[in-house]
C-alpha cells in the first residue's frame, strides 16, 4: 500500500535520475552566468530612480521625494501626522523623528544580551515603524534590509501597520545581481526583501493587504 513518504521519496529518486553521483554529495555543478549583471544606468542616477518610483507605485506603495537628509523630518511628521505611537531602530538617527508631535509616543526597540527587545504583542501595539535601508532595485521595486543598526530586527518591520523606509538615492541601483553583489559583502547579515506593502491574492482572487507585514508602506526617496 503506497503512502505519502513512498510516493515523495519515488518521485525525488525520479528526479535524481541521472544525475552525477557526486553533485550533492560534496561537489558543486557549474553553474552558467550568462545573465546581465552590470546595468548601463548608473546607481543614483534619475533613469534609475524613476524606474524604481514606477515600479514602487504600482506595487500601491507611497513614495515621497525629499532634496537632501534635512528634509527627512519634515517628511516623516507628515507621513506620520496621525500615528499616536513610532518604533525606531537604536542606530536610527534621532533627528528623523524630531519633528514628531510631543504626542507621539517614540519607542526605541535596543535588545540586549539576554533581552530580544520589544515582543510581538508590544509591537502590534504600535502604529508605524521609521527605517532606513541597505539598497534598493530598481528593476523589480524592491528594497533590502540587512540588520543594521539604523534597519533594526525583522519583527519591527513586520508587525506595525505602517512601514516608513528612507532610500539614499545613491542606494538604489538598476539589477538584482547588483545588488546581491552589494549584499555579498556581508553575507551573514539577516535580510529582508521588500516589494511593497504586504499582500496575498491567495484567497479567492482577492487582494488582501497586511497579512505577511505592514498594509501600508511609505518610501522617503533622498537625493
Amino acid at each position: 500500500m503506497s503512502t505519502a513518504r513512498t510516493e515523495i521519496l519515488g518521485s525525488i529518486a525520479r528526479a535524481l535520475d541521472g544525475v552525477p553521483s557526486g553533485i550533492g554529495q560534496g561537489e558543486l555543478a557549474e553553474v552558467p552566468r550568462a545573465y546581465r549583471r552590470t546595468s548601463d544606468l548608473l546607481p543614483g542616477s534619475s533613469q534609475v530612480i524613476d524606474i524604481l518610483i514606477d515600479r514602487l507605485e504600482d506595487y500601491k506603495a507611497h513614495v515621497h521625494q525629499v532634496s537632501s537628509t534635512d528634509d527627512i523630518p519634515a517628511a516623516v511628521r507628515d507621513i506620520l501626522s496621525e500615528a499616536s505611537s513610532v518604533v525606531r531602530p537604536a542606530g536610527l538617527p534621532e533627528s528623523w523623528l524630531s519633528m514628531l508631535p510631543p504626542s507621539t509616543t517614540v519607542t526605541t526597540d535596543a535588545p540586549r544580551p539576554g533581552s530580544q527587545g520589544l515582543s510581538p504583542y508590544e509591537l502590534d501595539a504600535i502604529d508605524a515603524v521609521v527605517t532606513a535601508s541597505r539598497v534598493s532595485i530598481a528593476d523589480t521595486g524592491t528594497i533590502v534590509l540587512d540588520g543594521q543598526s539604523d534597519q533594526g530586527r525583522r519583527a519591527i518591520t513586520l508587525v506595525p501597520d505602517t512601514h516608513v523606509c528612507v532610500v539614499l538615492a545613491s542606494q538604489v541601483v538598476h539589477l538584482v545581481p547588483e545588488a546581491v553583489a552589494l549584499l555579498d559583502e556581508h553575507p551573514e547579515r539577516p535580510l529582508t526583501w521588500i516589494s511593497g506593502p504586504s499582500a496575498t491574492s491567495d484567497i479567492e482572487l482577492n487582494r488582501v493587504e497586511g497579512v505577511h507585514g505592514p498594509r501600508n508602506l511609505h518610501v522617503i526617496i533622498v537625493g
